[in-house]
């Protein structure tokens, strides 16, 4: 568990979920050897057993994230782990009865016609029996994994395995060669490795071919990973088994579960404390307000020349913006605010306030200082005259190529000809207990602007629907009321106002274009 907890405060890298459950296969590292030796006669029958029925739930926990996660050194870890563990129940259930397997399935007497090492009570038969099941059916994974494993040495690089006590590696050029020790709780690495680490200096322009920095560059696609049935449908039974056993040991809840942990490390890493809704619930009762955890950008970001399933949901999947406003048609507007620059060095990194939009969306704020959020009403009358005025008067352009002129304008503060004694950008730099006035434009455009390709014989029939453009025009304000050593805020927000819906007036101009 410790080890968990303290992967979990390390700064933003923001390991995946995955990655937090090969943290556990740290745990099971104890020789075959120890696990396998016999304990003295005089053992605790419920001692044993109950570390042996923890020991199962933690590795079909891990199986189960296996089966999930591309990663080769974790699918080969836990087809370790299932020997080892399989072996160590079969070796007490063996000093115990010589034939567990007709003990559990005579439908008799258990007591009278088996002979046993030590007497039993019934309720110790029947952890005795529920373990020799589930061991059953976690047997019938070794070949399944065994398969997928080789399916992710088609992702991944599968290194020959060194001994477990470590084995001397030939080298011409060295006299002693070092020694070396299996790491599969390291990332395999992947064959779409040497990913260039370029960051696009400006949102892509819509409507128009742009160069990139690395010509004819395309990113590797995610592999696309599910469990198979047949696995998922033993684990299910294996679990059935040891929930049975669970309730016969004379302690209640003493068996943890690794996964109700991992979701439990999980929000503590992403989302706000259970008791933050409850310390500002007054402000909460309003209209239109909300409360949210803002994270750094890297915590929604890939890391480079990693594998992710990419049918695992996200963190923005998990823990998603807030919503401005009620869905509209597929449309929904939300406060997609996140934490640009380096969240682990403290203050002195500059970490900005700003929201990652896409397509022609823009947005541009102030810090109007420690203004109390309650204090700011749609006429902004709290406000200074000319900020006040230029948030409440600002028209966006129509045309679909002035929108993103505007934009970088916003982006770079350059070419503001808004006759204002202080320049308006589309980020903030991040102040605790200050309050953030912000105005946001969405717009969901049609798929083939964004993408570019031209349309096909039915989208044509159906341009009329395809032109309906839905849009939202917001104006908010945020306040970050705690701020965390991640890096990460703790923000209040509140809708001001809704402008009326901005509208695109070339669109169908770009679309036959």
């Amino acid at each position: 568990m410790r080890y968990i907890f303290f992967s979990l405060l390390l700064p933003f890298s923001f390991a995946s979920v995955p990655g937090k459950m090969q943290i556990l296969d740290r745990q099971f590292t104890s020789s075959p050897n120890q696990n396998l030796a016999a304990e003295p006669a005089n053992e605790s029958f419920y001692t044993t057993a109950s570390h042996l029925v923890q020991q199962q739930i933690n590795l079909i926990a891990r199986i189960e994230q296996a089966l999930i996660t591309p990663d080769a050194n974790q699918m080969r870890s836990v087809l370790g782990q299932l020997t080892v563990q399989t072996k160590s129940v079969d070796a007490f259930l063996n000093r115990q009865s010589k034939s567990p397997k007709t003990l559990c399935t005579s439908g008799v007497d258990l007591t009278e016609n088996f002979p046993l090492a030590e007497q039993l009570t019934g309720s110790q038969i029947k952890i005795y029996c529920s373990l020799y099941t589930s061991n059953q059916e976690l047997l019938k994974l070794s070949p399944i994994l065994d398969r997928l494993l080789s399916r992710r040495g088609e992702l991944a690089l599968v290194r020959s395995l060194p001994l477990v006590t470590g084995e001397r590696q030939s080298d011409p050029a060295l006299a002693i060669a070092p020694i070396q020790h299996p790491q599969l709780d390291k990332l395999a690495t992947p064959f779409s490795a040497q990913e260039p680490n370029v960051v696009s200096p400006s949102p892509p322009i819509i409507g128009r071919t742009a160069k990139t920095a690395i010509a004819d560059y395309v990113s590797p696609i995610q592999p696309a990973i599910t469990a198979p049935p047949e696995a998922l449908t033993t684990l299910a039974s294996a679990k059935k088994f040891l929930s049975a056993a669970q309730v016969e040991f004379p302690l209640k809840n003493q068996f943890t579960n690794p996964q109700e942990t991992t979701a439990i490390l999980d929000r503590f890493t992403y989302d706000i404390d259970p008791q933050e809704p409850q310390t500002y619930a007054n402000f909460l009762k309003l209209p239109h307000t909300g409360i949210f955890r803002v994270l750094p950008n890297l915590a929604y970001q890939r890391p480079l020349n990693t594998l992710q399933n990419r049918l695992v949901i996200d963190v923005s999947g998990r823990y998603p913006f807030p919503l401005l406003d009620n869905p509209k048609g597929g449309f929904t507007p939300s406060l997609a605010l996140q934490l640009v620059g380096d969240a682990s060095c403290g203050k002195s990194c500059g970490l900005r306030f700003g929201l990652g939009y896409q397509g022609v969306d823009y947005s541009f704020m102030v810090d109007l200082g420690d203004v109390p959020l309650n204090n700011l009403e749609p006429k902004l009358q709290a406000v200074a005259r000319s900020t006040r005025e230029f948030f409440l008067n600002y028209q966006p352009p129509k045309q679909l190529n002035e929108l993103q002129v505007e934009r970088r304008r916003f982006l770079t503060g350059k070419d503001q000809n808004w006759n204002l004694n202080q320049v308006i950008l589309a980020d903030a730099k991040a102040e605790l207990n200050h309050t953030y006035l912000v105005r946001s434009l969405q717009f969901q455009l049609p798929d083939m602007i964004l993408s570019g390709r031209a349309l096909s014989p039915q989208e044509r029939q159906s341009l009329g629907q395809i032109q309906q453009l839905r849009s939202s025009d917001i104006l908010l304000a945020f306040r970050p009321v705690r701020r965390r050593s991640d890096g990460s805020y703790t923000i209040l927000w509140r809708v001001l106002t809704q402008f009326p819906e901005p509208q695109i007036k070339d669109l169908e101009t770009s679309i036959n274009s």
